[in-house]
């Protein structure tokens, strides 16, 4: 791994790297989500997730497509959604 990719993966880690975003991206795993329905599943403010997501689509991580009065968001960054899962099955088994 040269220095630039080493700089591009810490970037990433860094955003990922807060509760409620995590959240927000295992949230975006099925299937892509309004500003209000990721709302709805945190219970945090709109402008909370408006500020997470804004943050994420500025690393490329998520992406937003505006239908009618809506917006909706999903996950763009394959290994992102790769390390959700990866998470998912190391910290989220039932015990």
């Amino acid at each position: 791994m040269n220095h630039d990719k080493c700089k591009s993966v810490a970037s990433k880690l860094k955003v990922l790297a807060h509760p409620q975003r995590l959240y927000i991206l295992g949230s975006l795993m099925d299937t892509e989500k309004t500003v209000s329905e990721i709302e709805n599943l945190c219970g945090a403010s709109q402008s909370v997730v408006s500020q997470h997501l804004t943050r994420m689509r500025l690393e490329k991580i998520v992406v937003s497509r505006k239908s009618g009065n809506y917006v909706y968001y999903r996950i763009n960054d394959p290994d992102v959604v790769k390390l959700i899962i990866f998470l998912k099955s190391q910290f989220c088994h039932e015990q």
